[in-house]
């Protein structure tokens, strides 16, 4: 995903200081920001120019205490054409001499209210979602009491029915068909719709329909974390299907682990609430309560209670 100066501007609420219409242009390429304490005092060999480079209170007193000609030269320095902009958090003053070293670089100047850290976190936490690899995978992505669902399974199986079934229920739809999922941390998984499908479902005998014009705001998520993948397929009475819930399988998509359930689909099984159930299920075993420990538990004990008969 691309990401402009602009669009950095927009999500964090950046004043701009200083910039010309294309320098807002400029192209983020790496979600690392710089905090340019070193080059204060002039020592460039392992500068990254092509960061964000954000003066916090340190790098702003340091400079300021500069001669207006020193504080000139090490700006001209800093400043490169890779350079995407400089941010200046706290509402700290910008001295001129900054203003014309970005001129002669073109490099945007632009200044935020928020603390050093909580700005420096902001700016990394958008980045590393936009520029993160994506992978894409089949499947339906809904939102579950607030829980990131994948839905997927055999080919016309009923993928996209589950996801508007569920959308009646009250949950919500992040993507449908195909789901870009991508990691954001070594832990967490996130997913998102391509642009051209987004709040749309393929209805088979029906065609497409965009749920957020049938069912309102409510009914739609732009992103969301991919929490559980459900495998839907189709019941066989010679297939094996976890009847306990005790298997603990998991599947791995950008490098991140998440739980993984096979549900069996035959006529008259209203799989849109399955799926509801085993969401809560899983929430209930993040939040202490496994029911499957509760039920080996109380078969321990009937069978203790009984001599060693069940």
């Amino acid at each position: 995903m691309k990401v402009t100066v602009e669009m950095l501007i927009k999500k964090v609420k950046l004043e701009v200081v200083y910039a010309e219409p294309e320098h807002l242009q400029k192209e983020i390429t790496t979600a690392d920001i710089s905090r340019p304490g070193l080059e204060m005092t002039g020592y460039f060999t392992y500068y990254s120019p092509e960061r964000i480079q954000l003066l916090g209170m340190k790098e702003w007193s340091y400079m300021m205490a500069m001669t207006p000609h020193n504080r000139y030269s090490v700006l001209k320095a800093m400043f490169k054409e890779e350079t995407p902009a400089l941010i200046v958090a706290r509402n700290l003053e910008i001295p001129e001499e900054m203003i014309r070293a970005a001129k002669k670089k073109g490099t945007p100047i632009l200044k935020s209210r928020m603390g050093t850290s909580q700005l420096s976190g902001e700016i990394s936490w958008y980045l590393n979602a936009c520029l993160a690899e994506r992978i894409s995978v089949h499947g339906v992505l809904m939102d579950i009491y607030g829980m990131g669902v994948l839905i997927q399974g055999d080919s016309g199986i009923g993928k996209s029915e589950t996801g508007l079934e569920l959308v009646k229920r009250g949950h919500r739809l992040v993507a449908d068909d195909r789901v870009d999922v991508y990691a954001k941390d070594e832990e967490t998984l996130w997913g998102e719709p391509a642009e051209i499908l987004r709040h749309l479902l393929e209805i088979r005998g029906v065609g497409i329909i965009d749920v957020m014009s049938l069912y309102g705001a409510s009914a739609v998520r732009d992103s969301s974390q991919v929490q559980l993948a459900v495998y839907l397929e189709n019941y066989e009475p010679d297939k094996v299907f976890d009847r306990l819930g005790n298997q603990g399988e998991t599947l791995e998509l950008a490098g991140v682990k998440i739980p993984f359930v096979r549900i069996p689909v035959k006529t008259g099984r209203n799989v849109s609430v399955v799926i509801e159930a085993a969401a809560m299920n899983y929430r209930a075993k993040n939040m202490g309560y496994d029911a499957t420990k509760t039920f080996e538990e109380r078969l321990t004990k009937l069978i203790n209670q009984n001599g060693g008969h069940a």
